[in-house]
């Protein structure tokens, strides 16, 4: 009797122990239904980008196939905000969400007053929604393919495919991922004026310690600011991950150049079309190893590469919802909850979008 009683008191711990592993679970996609269906029957088409907004509504970027902003609202339903299924265009400014077009959306921001921005990407310019209202409306970009309006405002301004967009911690600024011209570029959100910030349109790779806005980038996807100021830079084609100081000096941290599948120390851990990029609670650097199918983490201080999600191979599992174990189809973005640090992943190729309830 007291041999099993001892066993059942040790074995408590160690079940607690298994129970707190980090697990990941389906959010939305990878079924057939429509709007207002569970978001996790419901189909989604090529899930890029997801954020939040303060009340918990969750915010859904679909690319080309699918061109649609959609969310996961307080129900649990998977709703169509703006966009129609694969209908392509750049109409709608000043009018409904329902009766706007996108060309190729990639990414999108919740704003200082929970407006959506939307990274109409090969429309070459940044929109803006508005859920009290419903209706969608321009921000940044004429729309014409080109580079111009630096120190002028933002919706006087020429991009060139506009990739990804993100807030610094403060919401004061927007940045821009301007891929064609290569270069990072940022709208003051008070004045409304738009600067570059890192790359000079030329391609190349960037010398380590000097000014970001006097260097070459080669094909610059996704940025992310932290809370020092920090300007993570993800290269998609650069196979790299770059890092603007405070100070404007630029560095190369991570990746090799070339493309490969890798761990360890971070300059010499190879990654393969990286994406998207966010900043951990931690100030770890999470980041889409796209090709690679997997996400990885950034450690600054130990300068390392780790998988945190992903077995490398391309396919479906959950893995019996072991993070390591799973596979992915192409995940194209990857960002932290903000107050319960789950990391949700755009697993695009596969139409869903997933998370990693995080060990509490």
């Amino acid at each position: 009797m007291r041999r099993t009683t001892l066993f059942a008191l040790l074995a408590i711990p160690l079940i607690a122990t298994a129970a707190r592993a980090d697990k990941l679970v389906l959010v939305a996609g990878g079924g057939t239904g429509d709007d207002r269906t569970d978001a996790t029957k419901a189909k989604l088409i090529q899930p890029f980008g997801v954020d939040f907004a303060p009340e918990g509504t969750v915010y859904i970027v679909e690319m080309a196939k699918g061109e649609r902003l959609r969310a996961i609202n307080a129900k649990g339903e998977l709703i169509t905000l703006a966009g129609t299924e694969g209908k392509k265009g750049g109409e709608g400014d000043g009018g409904p969400g329902a009766k706007a077009t996108f060309n190729g959306m990639h990414s999108l921001a919740v704003g200082p007053a929970n407006e959506v921005y939307l990274a109409d990407t090969w429309n070459n310019r940044v929109r803006k929604f508005d859920p009290k209202e419903s209706t969608v409306s321009a921000f940044a970009g004429t729309g014409e393919k080109g580079f111009s309006g630096d120190g002028g405002p933002a919706d006087k301004a020429k991009f060139g495919g506009c990739f990804c967009v993100s807030f610094d911690p403060d919401k004061k600024n927007l940045f821009i991922t301007d891929l064609d011209n290569r270069r990072i570029r940022k709208v003051d959100m008070k004045t409304k004026i738009v600067t570059t910030v890192a790359g000079t349109g030329q391609k190349g790779v960037p010398k380590d310690g000097e000014e970001a806005t006097k260097q070459p980038l080669v094909d610059p996807r996704a940025h992310a600011v932290d809370k020092d100021g920090n300007l993570w830079i993800l290269e998609r084609g650069g196979h790299a991950l770059r890092v603007v100081d405070a100070k404007g000096k630029i560095r190369t941290v991570a990746g090799t150049g070339q493309k490969g599948m890798g761990t360890g120390e971070a300059l010499k851990a190879a990654l393969n079309g990286p994406k998207h990029l966010c900043i951990d609670k931690d100030g770890s650097v999470l980041i889409a190893d796209t090709e690679n199918h997997r996400i990885v983490r950034y450690d600054p201080k130990a300068a390392t590469i780790a998988v945190v999600a992903g077995s490398g191979k391309r396919g479906k599992t959950l893995g019996n919802g072991d993070p390591l174990k799973a596979e992915f189809n192409q995940p194209h973005g990857v960002i932290v909850h903000p107050k319960t640090g789950d990391i949700y992943i755009s697993d695009a190729s596969n139409g869903r979008v997933l998370k990693i309830v995080r060990e509490k």
